[in-house]
């Protein structure tokens, strides 16, 4: 397969049109056409479907889009440029001081408590690369990088895909909390207690959503979400307003649990803890910088 080809099927693909295609490769139009025309002849397939309708296709374009074959080429050509990415940051790696990039994606509650420092390790370990975090609940992160958009990945949630390779990273314990003048009982409460009460949820696709519908479904309490939430800091803080509980990562709730401002509310028999997750992509070796980042990662627990 022509990789230059594939190149302009990807340019064209992402941009959702020829012409912005076109505009960054710095390619005429008509150049860019007809290299996709080459590709799908050199293939036998039609990969992308052009329509002269009013149907508005990806990235918006109008009359383009993936057909089946495309859509499935595209993302064996991700994996195809990030390979080709790795190997040239590895060999860039062997030839002087490490340099370049490294991209990390995070759901909120680890880049926002538990990354910090190995941030900070790996900018003192590592000065001429520059690091940048990407954050987002799991399924976003999940998707970034399937897309090759992150080198690997950190998430609180469960994730089932069989392009990722998971691997347990440290635990993260859970509390339930409730404002201070809560009417529930001080020592301990029950499920049924805790099934009438108003729940605030983060948004479907949260690793701490995911960890609150698995105690819920443990314990037999039907926890509707009354309210839901795209921050922990923003449901602590609502739940210490007096309305309503949630089941949020201690570490996030910490303070507010010293200060007096939550109280936590004790469920017998409850595991309150989850698994942190790395994650990488099976087909994708990991750059040099991302390496080094998971040997700090599995060193500094």
């Amino acid at each position: 397969m022509n990789l230059h080809l594939l190149r302009l099927f990807v340019a064209v693909a992402e941009a959702g049109s020829f012409s912005r295609a076109a505009e960054k490769l710095h390619l005429s139009q008509p150049a860019v056409s007809k290299g996709l025309r080459e590709l799908e002849h050199q293939l036998d397939l039609v990969l992308i479907e052009r329509s002269s309708g009013a149907t508005r296709g990806a990235g918006g374009a109008r009359g383009l889009r993936l057909s089946e074959a495309g859509t499935a080429l595209l993302a064996h050509a991700r994996g195809i440029f990030a390979l080709e990415r790795a190997a040239l940051d590895d060999v860039r790696a062997r030839v002087g001081v490490q340099r370049g990039t490294l991209t990390v994606g995070a759901s909120t509650t680890v880049a926002s408590y538990w990354l910090p420092p190995y941030i900070a390790a790996f900018c003192q370990a590592y000065p001429a690369v520059l690091p940048r975090v990407m954050v987002g609940n799991t399924q976003w992160v999940c998707e970034q990088l399937l897309d090759c958009n992150v080198d690997l990945a950190l998430v609180e949630g469960q994730v089932e895909d069989e392009q990722i390779e998971v691997s347990n990273w440290k635990s993260d314990p859970l509390a339930i909390v409730a404002a201070m003048d809560s009417a529930l009982p001080r020592r301990s409460v029950s499920a049924a207690m805790l099934a009438r009460q108003n729940w605030i949820l983060r948004e479907p696709g949260s690793g701490t959503r995911q960890a609150t519908e698995a105690l819920c479904a443990a314990n037999g309490i039907d926890a509707r979400p009354w309210m839901e939430m795209a921050s922990n800091e923003a449901i602590a803080r609502t739940v210490a307003a007096g309305v309503g509980i949630s089941l949020l990562p201690r570490v996030v709730v910490a303070d507010m649990l010293a200060l007096g401002s939550l109280r936590e509310l004790r469920l017998s028999g409850a595991a309150l803890s989850r698994p942190l997750y790395r994650l990488g992509l099976k087909a994708r070796p990991l750059v040099p910088a991302a390496r080094k980042m998971v040997e700090l990662l599995e060193r500094k627990r």
